[in-house]
């Protein structure tokens, strides 16, 4: 399987900067072939994405996936769903109030950024978004925009993160019942970013309990240390190791651009091989 392989790719259907035909567009370009789409809790970047890919680029390999935000004491957790039936109607039923709860989370945060001094306000920031559901991306693009800071990251780090001054919390699924929904969407659950949480390893044990089919090992700017230390929790657990830049093309001089995370061929042969053992298939297979 010669080629690039990312398997964790935001579009503008959810808080990327490019349309989901652009992503194919770029992937190709980049010497992608293997690509997932995972829009934080929205599919509707699949899609149009497997249809550029399927009129365009027969080269590649468009995987169907979604990225649904949940959360465990102390920690935000996100989990990645591959191979997923998009018109599950329980999937879509949990995804649409999980968009609903990200617009008043958006307008809270703002009002505290104002609080702090930091000049953004609603318009600006649905501005950016356009069609897309608003999301922290954007608001940390209204920030660097304004120059508040200099790079996407500090909005995070500084404001908008887990425990940061300008942070709102909302309503979100617990893991387990994440990977419940990606399994009963008839999907392959995969844990994201795994050191973006208090206890990797405890979590990674009771999900695997629930039906956790892998962790995100190659990932974004992850150490060779990190690495190698998911890859291990991925062999003791016989869970397969994927990974991704999760690139969302607002910040190009900071973000790992999409295909450079370095996800070894064989993650995304592995997926396709239990994909396919379960009888899940992306549509232009």
């Amino acid at each position: 399987m010669p080629g690039k392989v990312d398997l964790h790719v935001h579009t503008s259907a959810s808080d990327g900067r490019f349309s989901p035909e652009e992503i194919v567009s770029k992937a190709v370009k980049l010497g992608v072939n293997t690509l997932a789409i995972c829009d934080h809790d929205n599919t509707d970047g699949v899609v149009p994405a497997m249809q550029a890919a399927a009129n365009a680029f027969p080269q590649l390999t468009v995987i169907p996936g979604v990225e649904i935000s949940t959360y465990a004491p102390g920690s935000e957790v996100h989990i990645l769903g591959y191979f997923i039936d998009i018109n599950d109607s329980r999937l879509k039923s949990a995804l649409a109030d999980s968009r609903n709860s990200r617009l008043g989370r958006a307008k809270a945060m703002i009002a505290k950024l104002n609080e702090l001094g930091i000049d953004i306000d609603w318009q600006q920031v649905k501005n950016i978004a356009g069609n897309s559901t608003v999301g922290r991306p954007h608001i940390a693009r209204a920030m660097l925009e304004k120059g508040y800071i200099k790079t996407f990251n500090e909005a995070f780090d500084k404001c908008i993160g887990l425990g940061g001054p300008a942070y709102v919390e909302r309503h979100k699924l617990t893991p387990a019942q994440a990977v419940t929904l990606v399994k009963e969407a008839k999907g392959l659950p995969v844990l994201a970013h795994p050191f973006t949480i208090d206890d990797p390893q405890g979590l990674i044990v009771e999900l695997k309990a629930a039906g956790l089919a892998g962790i995100e090992v190659y990932y974004n700017n992850y150490s060779a240390d990190k690495r190698s230390e998911l890859a291990r929790m991925a062999a003791r657990h016989n869970l397969i190791a994927t990974g991704g830049s999760d690139y969302h093309g607002i910040d190009e001089s900071t973000e790992t651009m999409l295909g450079d995370a370095g996800t070894p061929a064989e993650c995304a042969e592995k997926l396709l091989a239990l994909a396919d053992w379960q009888g899940l298939k992306p549509a232009n297979l």
